[in-house]
């Protein structure tokens, strides 16, 4: 574990978010070497709890309250990116091309084009009503489905925004949640961020010069890898 953050010192959200804001990315498990995890930091007992002191509820919380964008933005990984951070982060991240123009290029799939119209158009949407909206429903479809929903989290086009209850006609909690989208435009603009003023090269260097001196050179590199960064 990188200097500052030993492992299980976490107990409350409130100090989970005084660490998102200043080393502003923190995946959920273990990802970046040399670098701090919210399971790492957390103590294995609290997890799945349904408490205030369990890590998995606090997930949703950050987006929800506005102070990280959470999603599964690196390697298929979710991971929490700061509200300060987040900006420069879908500038450094993110295409500069719209989805459609994507697919035109080969670079996005079919999948992906039809669930981010609907997203665009019914922001929170939750999973199982996107699958519906998209007639993807059917178990051959999931595999495909999956694999769209997390192709728009890694291109910053939508974040996961919430987690919806399962519900019985009586209105009573019915079965596991589910996890509600919106898109990154829409959940920025809800929570009083402006895009960055800046290409993807500065938007980087900014980055950088918050990392520095916070992270560990390790960590940096690993992560100048994985998004392609110079």
């Amino acid at each position: 574990m990188y200097k500052g953050y030993e492992k299980e010192s976490v107990i409350t959200f409130e100090e989970t978010a005084e660490i998102v804001t200043k080393i502003g990315i923190l995946p959920l498990a273990t990802l970046i070497p040399e670098h701090p995890s919210l399971n790492g930091l957390t103590k294995a007992e609290n997890w799945h709890t349904g408490s205030e002191l369990d890590p998995w509820s606090w997930r949703v919380r950050f987006p929800g309250e506005g102070l990280a964008g959470y999603g599964k933005f690196v390697k298929k990984k979710a991971i929490l990116v700061s509200s300060e951070w987040f900006p420069a982060f879908v500038a450094a991240v993110g295409s500069t091309k719209s989805i459609e123009e994507r697919y035109n290029d080969g670079l996005a799939s079919r999948e992906a084009v039809t669930l981010l119209q609907i997203v665009r158009e019914h922001q929170g949407i939750d999973t199982r009503v996107l699958r519906a909206e998209a007639d993807m429903k059917a178990k051959e479809k999931k595999t495909a489905f999956d694999n769209a929903v997390t192709e728009l989290q890694a291109s910053l086009d939508i974040v996961i925004s919430g987690v919806k209850e399962r519900q019985n006609a009586e209105g009573e909690k019915n079965g596991w949640s589910s996890t509600s989208f919106e898109t990154v435009n829409h959940w920025m603009e809800d929570n009083g961020l402006s895009s960055f003023e800046g290409d993807r090269e500065e938007a980087i260097a900014w980055l950088h010069s918050k990392m520095n001196g916070i992270w560990s050179p390790t960590a940096i590199a690993w992560t100048n890898k994985a998004f392609s960064w110079k």
